[in-house]
Parts: structure tokens; C-alpha cells; sequence
């Protein structure tokens, strides 16, 4: 989207990062994030190939940067958040360590979005942006991160989610325009509640979702919610659940093995969202479900 600027002859560079948190094992597509401590001097950064964002984490720092040939000068509050567009070069000089929550974006998810936002291009770039304060792309990034921290992380349909709603405030738009419809057609929402519950053992993308009601997937997520009352992520690991009791209930297979036809990372993840939802673990739902069959069985037996 951009062209590379031209940077002078770089200074020594003396600053160092260690990411802290990663979401390289989560199973995000097109797009990631990382938790970093950045130390006090001087630092340079390549032109990378995605967008960037970095919010300012905890307290203020001084900060003076150069960046597409303009020099700023600022102190970066908790929330701050700085927009690099793919191809831009930038250093910049911290008088104090600090940390950074960075998210970036493929330049192929980012143009996804900005086509199905049916933008023109002039419309839809992503510019440098310096010490942005937006409360709203504060309260997704924050979510965001609050996902990338979790013990037992969300489906990555939740991710996906927050960082489309992400790009949509940085470009600019309102996600779905007035006048298109509120809800989704009867038919539309059988058919994507049949796809979700044939493909729950699956990765689910919100593409291949809103492709399914034959929308972009802006005006899919707002219409999902509108209909089914809740945010698509959210019905699909209510489904998940429902799913895993109605197995663990029926006792053929493992925890384990239930993991995985019903989408779960792995067992502890599937009981973490199994204790949040219902109040109960597998084991304690396996426990009630032995529970009822001996007491069935007794009751016949005194007939």
C-alpha cells in the first residue's frame, strides 16, 4: 500500500526488545500480536511487509521518533498507540524502558477488509498515525491483549474478530451503513448455524463464515450478532460445549479425544470453557451422568 521512505544514515542502534508474550502458537492467520519491554536509547525498525500498531503500555515515557521524514517529539501515555503502514522505515529514542502491546496485520487480511467495506482506494489507507487516542480501538486492543495473556486462550474467531473491528477503526468507517438490513434472512441464519455445527472440529475463519450468507464479513459479524443475540465467537464455543457434554454424557470417548471432534486446542482448554459456561469440569459432568445411570439402576431394581 505504501512505498518504502528513504531513511538518513542511521545512528548506532541501542535499544533492545524481548517479546514477552507471543501469539505465534495461537493459530492466527493474517494477522498476531506480542507483549514487549523495550529498553531506554535508541531503536531502528526495517520496513516490514505488515501494518503495525504499537499501544503504549503502563507509564509515560519520552519518546522522539523519525518516521516517514517527519520528526515528532511526545510523551507516550498508557493507551497511546502509533499506525505504521507496511514500507515505512522509523527509529525512535526512549528516555525510560517501557512496554509495547504490538499488533500487526498482513497486507492481504487488511485489503480483504477494505474491499468488503466496498471503499474505494483512496478511501482505505492506512496511514502513519503518532500518538493516536481513540478509546474505542483502545478497548479492542486491550481485549486483545487480554486474549493473548489468557491461560486457556479464546477460539481464534475472537482474535479474528477484534482485529477486523481494529482495521475498520483505523481506517476510518462506520463497519455496515445505515441503510442495509439489520438481521440475517431466516434461511441465511439455518444455513450458517448448519455450517458452524458440520465444521465444529474445524479452524473457523470469518471468511469462509460470511461467505456462507454471501456478505462481507463486517456486515456479517454485525447481522450475526443482531440475529442470534450474540457475537459469532461466542456461538461458536457455546456450540463447542454443548457439543463436548452431549459426548462426555454418552461416555464413549475420551476428554481427550472430545477435545478434538468438538474444535478444542487441547483438554484444558475444553474444561476451561466447560467450568466458565456450564459450572462444571468433564469430570465432575462424567461424575453426575455415572450418578444418574446407578440410580436408575436401582430404582429398577426395587420395581
Amino acid at each position: 500500500m505504501n512505498a518504502v521512505t528513504p531513511m538518513p544514515a542511521p545512528a548506532p542502534h541501542g535499544g533492545s526488545r524481548i517479546a514477552v508474550r507471543t501469539s505465534r502458537a495461537l493459530g492466527w492467520q493474517g494477522f498476531g500480536a506480542e507483549l514487549v519491554n523495550v529498553s531506554a536509547g535508541l531503536h531502528r525498525m526495517s520496513a516490514f511487509r505488515h501494518h503495525r500498531v504499537g499501544v503504549h503500555v503502563g507509564a509515560p515515557v519520552t519518546a522522539r521518533c523519525l518516521c516517514d521524514a517527519r520528526r515528532h517529539t511526545r510523551i507516550q501515555a498508557h493507551g497511546d498507540a502509533d499506525v505504521i503502514p507496511a514500507g515505512l522505515e522509523g527509529q525512535w529514542n526512549d528516555d525510560a524502558a517501557c512496554t509495547i502491546f504490538s499488533v500487526w496485520f498482513a497486507e492481504d487480511f487488511a485489503r480483504r477488509t477494505v474491499e468488503q467495506l466496498a471503499l474505494n482506494s483512496a478511501d482505505a489507507q492506512l496511514r502513519p498515525r503518532f500518538q493516536m487516542r481513540d478509546p474505542r480501538f483502545q478497548h479492542l486492543a486491550w481485549a486483545l491483549r487480554a486474549e493473548l495473556e489468557a491461560d486457556d486462550a479464546s477460539d481464534p474467531l475472537y482474535a479474528e474478530s477484534l482485529c477486523t473491528a481494529m482495521l475498520v477503526r483505523l481506517i476510518g468507517v462506520e463497519a455496515m451503513p445505515g441503510n442495509l438490513r439489520r438481521t440475517l434472512a431466516p434461511r441465511t441464519a439455518a444455513r450458517v448455524i448448519e455450517f458452524i455445527d458440520a465444521h465444529l472440529d474445524q479452524r473457523l475463519t470469518l471468511d469462509e463464515l460470511a461467505a456462507q450468507a454471501q456478505l462481507s464479513v463486517p456486515h456479517f459479524k454485525a447481522l450475526f450478532r443482531d440475529t442470534l443475540g450474540v457475537p459469532v465467537h461466542q456461538y461458536v464455543v457455546q456450540r463447542r460445549v454443548e457439543r463436548a457434554r452431549t459426548l462426555l454424557l454418552q461416555g464413549r470417548l475420551s476428554a481427550s479425544q472430545i477435545a478434538l471432534e468438538t474444535g478444542f486446542a487441547h483438554q484444558s482448554h475444553m474444561a476451561h470453557w466447560m467450568s466458565r459456561l456450564l459450572g462444571a469440569t468433564p469430570r465432575e459432568l462424567r461424575g453426575a451422568a455415572r450418578d444418574d445411570t446407578a440410580m436408575s439402576g436401582q430404582e429398577r431394581t426395587r420395581r
